[in-house]
This record gives C-alpha cells, structure tokens and sequence, in this order.
C-alpha cells in the first residue's frame, strides 16, 4: 500500500466543537492531519478553525468541517462516503461526542434526558463502528480512539453512567474482535479536566487541581 503523506494523514473526529474533541482536532491539525471535524455546533467548528489557522504551524493541516448530529444515520453515511470518495481511506477515528444528561437520581430521570443519552452515547455509536471501519480498513496504520469515563452504577451518574458504561463495552467487543485484524481500536481514561461538562457535573469544585484540556489532548493524540 502506498504510504500516504503526513499532510494527507486523514482524521475524523465526532464531537470536535468544544473541551476534549476541540482540543485533540486541533492538536492533531497543528501536527499536520487533515481533521474531517463533526459536530452540531457551526460556530464552535468555526472557532476550532480559526485557532488553527492562527497558530500559522509550520507543516500544519486543515479542517474540513462537517456541522451534523451523529445521530442521523443518513448524514453519517453521508459523511462516510464522502470521505471515501475524497480520500479513499481514514487513518484515525476518535470518539469524543456525548450527550452529558444532568445528574439526577435514578428515579428522577428525565425521559428526554434518558432518550438522548441512549441515542447519543449508545445508539450512535453502534452505528458509526460499521460505518468507520470500512474506511480504517483502508489504512495500514488506522485506529479508533474511545474515551473513558467510568461513572457507571455511582450515585446521580444513572443516565450518563450507565450509556457511557453501555459504549465503552462495545467499544471493548470491537477492540477484542479487531485485535489481530485492525484496526486498532484504543479506550483511554482521561484525566478530570477543566471542562464545562465537568462544570456541569461538579459546580462549586476547585479547578485548580484538574488537567488543562490541550495537555491532555497532546498526551492522548502522543499514543496514536
């Protein structure tokens, strides 16, 4: 297979507008990917674009901003295919995207809530893994990148814990099952950042102590 060009290193990254998959977009841009960056939010894209091009890295590369739910199976596919038609291939997917319900006890849990966890963090997922892999196949050196947080079964964490528990186990099968045939398939722990979601999460908490987002993103893309 022919090797294709740092320059033309070819990333997806699902939930790139803001924290973590803003800051891994970016990390992975300014070390010369061309990052296919996915997420609702146009504006927050348009800022992970800008950012870029004001670094003025030199041997940097570009965004190709994709501004979709990853819950519409038609504008995945959409996607997916238009990568393959540009590109023939894609050497890396990294999964940062996530509904973060608020946290409520499990016998409070808001119905729309609970529905856009499971459609965002589970379904979601399960069906992007069919879609991404044809596209990993066709690099020598592909891999998926999943991002642990592991909250499952704690107390208020019923929602968020228990669908980010149910992606990462598929995450797992698929990681077992591509072990000897690729792509590689990673889950990292991140450390606690300083994130809105955490914010969120953790109001009134001491920000003092937690990772900065770009350090972390850095050590992250380092393992790729």
């Amino acid at each position: 297979m022919e090797v294709t060009p740092m320059s033309q290193r070819i990333a997806i990254v699902t939930g790139a507008s803001r924290g973590l998959g803003a800051a891994i977009a970016e990390e992975l841009a300014c070390r010369g990917w061309h990052v296919v960056a996915v997420a609702r939010t146009t504006g927050g894209l348009e800022e992970v674009d800008d950012r870029v091009k004001a670094a003025r890295q030199p041997g940097a590369g570009e965004l190709t901003l994709a501004p979709m739910d990853i819950t519409n199976d038609d504008a995945m596919a959409h996607l997916c295919r238009a990568v393959y038609d540009r590109w023939g291939h894609a050497d890396l997917w990294v999964h940062t995207a996530i509904h973060a319900a608020p946290l409520a006890p499990a016998n409070f849990l808001d119905v729309k809530d609970w529905d856009k966890s499971i459609a965002t963090n589970v379904r979601a997922t399960g069906v992007l893994i069919p879609m991404m892999e044809p596209l990993l196949r066709g690099s020598d050196r592909a891999t998926a990148l999943f991002l642990d947080d592991p909250h499952g079964g704690e107390m208020y964490y019923g929602a968020y814990g228990a669908t980010k528990a149910a992606q990462i186990a598929l995450a797992q099968s698929w990681q077992a099952e591509a072990a000897k045939v690729g792509p590689r398939v990673l889950i990292e722990t991140p450390a606690p950042m300083a994130t809105a979601t955490r914010a969120r999460f953790h109001p009134g908490e001491d920000r003092s102590p937690l990772a900065d987002v770009r350090a972390e993103a850095a050590r992250l893309v380092a393992l790729i």
